[in-house]
């Protein structure tokens, strides 16, 4: 199903060196959350201490990923990331499971969730724009309360902006790559600038801690869901892998850009947060729907909180960019091998992009944003995306046993201890979810267990046309 051979002559390019897959992993990590959550994160664990300590243990976690993926990358540097690296370490029907629910859950949701996230940012200067159109009360099975549903004018100015970015991503992979260069150096110069001025203010105007009522739920079952929004502000160090058939020189850039753009987000996320609380008291963190920009405006003043709004928003579009960039390569290689719908494999012929997989992406996150919000949204995706995370260091050490002679360019640091953490902790993260919020996670899964009978169907369908063929050539 999965044949490394089959793969030489993908219809993509090369394109991407070392300073533009590095920019792929730092703008696919930086966003919009890590300007957002620290609400979302106060409110679950009630400490300022606590919420630093869950984005270290956080950053441990995605570091140790890090490394299992540089690993498999390197390894495997074929347009499809996990799609073949669980295929070939676990099985087909792993490989394909991860593709369907990556197509159809994680990236139309994680670029639905940026732009759920720009609504909040645009609300800060606009708020006019938030103001809801209509609402209606939904009754769900299973819940007491009904649901909300809310349509504000924001959404579907967000929906446009997911129409540029796909629009934007028919340019070609070397045009995008460095465009993508310079929107992450424009973040990482946003987040430097907050972390001076933050860390130079004349003295601190937070700190103080205050009760902020929280759910009743153990202190282990709180870790782990303030975990979940850490988890989706660094999601996306693993996205490097699905561009692996573009990355030149992968064998030594894949790793590299990985760990890198990896530990300097993670300093980034850990020393920001700290500038929140240094800047806000923690009942004001607990109940900003913007941190960010509510730090800023205590110490620049509202017309210096709004500039760094609209830095924040160059953020958040240069992450759903590079979402854009990376996840449509899953379901290409899907399509190719004949394991999803025909239109999906259809290249741009003049840009070598994946146009088709491309308008699917962009047409199911339009609709995911149209229909949720921020929270609801990243508590709906990271459910699957961790379990697939774990699964993917699963396969790691499968591959260890079942093909010890593949060339493996990077050995993974502190094998087999750093992927058996990994894979503890990402499924840890997805039980969770499933225990706190089921019928989101619920949703999810039966989502995902809908793809085993497209499986069957498109390799059965796989099968017939390979004997077709055979039997041509045989009467010829």
């Amino acid at each position: 199903m999965l044949p490394s051979d089959a793969r030489k002559d993908s219809g993509l390019i090369r394109g991407l060196g070392l300073w533009a897959a590095t920019a792929i992993v730092i703008g696919s990590m930086i966003g919009q959350s890590v300007f957002l959550v620290a609400s979302d994160m106060s409110r679950e664990v009630n400490s300022m201490w606590k919420v630093l300590v869950v984005w270290i243990v956080g950053g441990a976690i995605v570091l140790f990923g890090a490394l299992c993926y540089a690993e498999l990358g390197a390894a495997l540097p074929e347009a499809g990331g996990d799609y073949i690296y669980l295929g070939r370490g676990i099985g087909p029907l792993w490989g394909f499971l991860f593709g369907w629910t990556s197509s159809m859950i994680m990236r139309p949701c994680s670029a639905a969730v940026i732009a759920a996230g720009l609504l909040r940012f645009v609300g800060f200067l606009a708020p006019s724009v938030t103001t809801p159109i209509f609402f209606r009360n939904l009754h769900i099975p299973f819940q007491s309360q009904p649901y909300q549903f809310t349509f504000s004018a924001a959404q579907p100015l967000a929906a446009g902006v997911v129409v540029l970015v796909t629009a934007l991503n028919y340019l070609g992979v070397r045009t995008v790559g460095r465009f993508q260069v310079f929107l992450t150096a424009l973040k990482i110069a946003t987040v430097a600038a907050i972390l001076v001025l933050g860390i130079t203010a004349s003295s601190s105007m937070g700190g103080q801690t205050a009760f902020i009522p929280s759910p009743s739920r153990g202190a282990i079952a709180a870790f782990l869901t303030a975990l979940v929004p850490v988890m989706v502000a660094y999601n996306g160090f693993q996205n490097l892998g699905a561009v692996g058939g573009e990355v030149l020189n992968p064998s030594r850039n894949l790793p590299r850009a990985a760990i890198l753009g990896t530990s300097l987000v993670i300093v980034l996320c850990v020393l920001i947060n700290w500038v929140f609380f240094r800047l806000l008291s923690f009942s004001q963190v607990a109940q900003s729907q913007h941190v960010a920009s509510d730090a800023m405006a205590r110490l620049l003043g509202d017309m210096g909180a709004k500039y760094f709004t609209v830095a924040m928003i160059v953020s958040a579009f240069g992450t759903l960019h590079v979402g854009f960039l990376t996840g449509p390569r899953i379901p290409y290689a899907m399509a190719r091998d004949g394991n999803f719908f025909g239109f999906a494999k259809r290249i741009q012929p003049r840009f070598h992009t994946p146009s088709g997989a491309m308008v699917f992406q962009g047409s199911v996150a339009i609709l995911l944003v149209l229909t949720g919000t921020h929270q609801e949204l990243y508590s709906y995706g990271m459910f699957a995306i961790s379990a697939f995370l774990g699964l993917a260091a699963v396969a790691l050490i499968r591959l260890r046993s079942t093909e010890p002679e593949l060339p493996r360019p990077f050995h993974v640091w502190g094998y087999p201890w750093t992927p058996l953490i990994f894979a503890t902790a990402s499924f840890a993260i997805s039980i969770n979810l499933w225990l706190v919020r089921p019928v989101r996670s619920s949703v999810g899964l039966m989502i995902i267990l809908l793809g085993i009978p497209f499986f069957y169907y498109w390799r059965r369908r796989s099968l017939t046309s390979s004997r077709l063929v055979e039997a041509t050539t045989s009467g010829s």
